[in-house]
């Protein structure tokens, strides 16, 4: 049987980052690791229409802070920052600090993110849309972004038949063992008339380490030039 690596988990300090950034001893880190998941689960029910992207949590000290991403800043912000300032107070009631900032940024380009590619799949999969046609939508629209290679799956009862299976969808390349590799990955679950269903969404953007490298090659002949 094949083995299976979380995308992100397998590259973190390579090509990726951590999404709560903060140290803590052995008495406190259960406690803090529970307040990150509430603080996520409360903004990705309360604003699911803005997009939430991404939550990443920076602790320091008693200071929390937690930066957004969504492909509609404009709903968690609301009107002259109405929304973020309500939402600092329920992040400050849900936790013991004695600050939390708020920031929120916009997702440029939501073809090229994983989590909102597969949340867009599931919520055409709970409008009784084809699984085929959503996924090859998904791929199409992908591809056209900049993407240079996708995976789509959806697994569960589909279409309403007695047994679950999987069906996925792949366009250009997919490197999941190399781990210079920039791959998204993000899942979503549709609630549907015969059950749940699961989606999964990988997408590959290129090679991070390349470019990191292909920059600083850059700086070195400006410099030359430069002297």
């Amino acid at each position: 049987m094949g083995q299976k690596v979380h995308p992100t988990g397998f590259r973190l300090g390579i090509t990726t980052d951590w999404k709560s950034k903060w140290f803590a001893d052995k008495k406190r880190y259960g406690k803090i690791l529970h307040e990150d998941l509430k603080i996520r689960r409360f903004i990705e029910e309360k604003y699911k229409q803005a997009g939430i992207a991404d939550v990443i949590i920076e602790r320091l000290g008693e200071k929390i802070r937690v930066k957004i991403l969504a492909s509609k800043p404009g709903i968690v912000i609301g009107r002259k920052g109405a929304e973020v300032e309500e939402l600092n107070k329920i992040l400050l009631a849900l936790t013991d600090a004695k600050e939390v900032l708020v920031n929120v940024d916009e997702v440029k380009k939501p073809e090229l993110n994983a989590k909102l590619v597969a949340e867009d799949i599931a919520l055409q999969l709970e409008r009784r849309v084809s699984h085929r046609r959503a996924m090859k939508r998904a791929i199409d629209n992908a591809m056209k972004a900049g993407a240079k290679g996708i995976k789509v799956q959806v697994g569960g009862r589909i279409g309403g038949v007695d047994l679950a299976r999987k069906e996925w969808f792949m366009a250009g390349r997919m490197p999941l063992q190399t781990l210079r590799a920039d791959i998204d990955y993000g899942t979503a679950r549709a609630s549907t008339k015969y059950g749940i269903l699961g989606v999964k969404v990988w997408i590959y953007k290129g090679d991070k380490l390349a470019e990191q490298k292909e920059e600083v090659l850059k700086k070195i002949e400006e410099e030359l030039h430069t002297v």
